[in-house]
């Protein structure tokens, strides 16, 4: 079985060599850039098995899809520029049998600065990451892309390992762009919230992080986490009641 990986990147200079290095195993690598300004062209088109290519944004979905379309491979492998396959999860992916299964999903190892995070349901915290492209396909969201499989799914061994946040300001400078892509996605399905809601769904965000995932397991960062999650969808909802209000007004005027 011949396998692609599929990378998305912008600016990622900090983050691609490491990942890189990470899918030696690959048959091939795609990276489909958006845009950058740094060094991620150069290293893409230093490495011998990487395939690069420029493409506009056009939303996480789409842009995911666009790189698995341009896989040689029916099998792929996504993954972030964030991210690294750890050597067990390497050893499964290359056993794993594809008569029996359309997609595996991987767990994730979640990391907030240099500490793992093992509560607040950042662990196992699976996702289908190795996936037959005729069968499976991103959902295509503007943000919280999914892959949706039509076949059976099984789980690798190993852990996927994620980069996620290198800290409190690395997390808000990336809540502000995430909330609102959220908040479109809410107004499009008809999903936003009154006010009421906008003062429940934070407390219950931290409620389940802290209490029912155990969060408090992870200590100050435990309480961190569930208190930064609780303003990110405070954050959502918020913005998601100005869109819907934008919209009524033009639509009276």
């Amino acid at each position: 079985m011949k396998i692609s990986a599929v990378i998305i990147a912008k600016d990622e200079e900090k983050h691609l060599p490491d990942c890189l290095a990470s899918l030696d195993w690959a048959d091939e690598i795609v990276v489909v850039d958006s845009g950058s300004n740094d060094r991620t062209p150069e290293i893409c088109r230093s490495h011998p098995k990487v395939r690069y290519f420029e493409r506009e944004w056009e939303g996480f979905g789409r842009q995911k899809n666009f790189a698995v379309d341009q896989a040689v491979n029916d099998w792929v492998f996504n993954i972030d520029a964030d991210e690294r396959v750890s050597p067990e999860l390497r050893a499964a992916i290359l056993s794993a049998d594809p008569a029996r299964f359309d997609g595996f999903r991987v767990a994730r190892e979640n990391y907030f600065g240099s500490r793992w995070i093992r509560h607040c349901g950042w662990y196992p915290d699976y996702n289908l990451r190795f996936y037959n492209r005729q069968r499976c396909r991103f959902a295509e969201r503007l943000v919280h892309e999914a892959v949706e499989c039509r076949g059976p799914v099984g789980t690798l061994q190993g852990n996927l390992i994620h980069y996620t946040y290198e800290g409190i300001g690395d997390y808000l400078r990336r809540m502000d762009r995430y909330s609102s892509l959220a908040a479109e996605e809410l107004v499009k399905s008809g999903k936003s919230s009154g006010v009421l809601g906008l003062i429940g769904r934070p407390l219950f965000t931290f409620f389940k992080m802290y209490v029912l995932k155990r969060g408090m397991l992870e200590g100050y960062h435990g309480f961190l986490l569930s208190a930064l999650y609780a303003c990110y969808t405070f954050s959502k909802y918020a913005k998601a009641i100005e869109l819907t209000r934008k919209v009524c007004d033009s639509q009276r005027g």
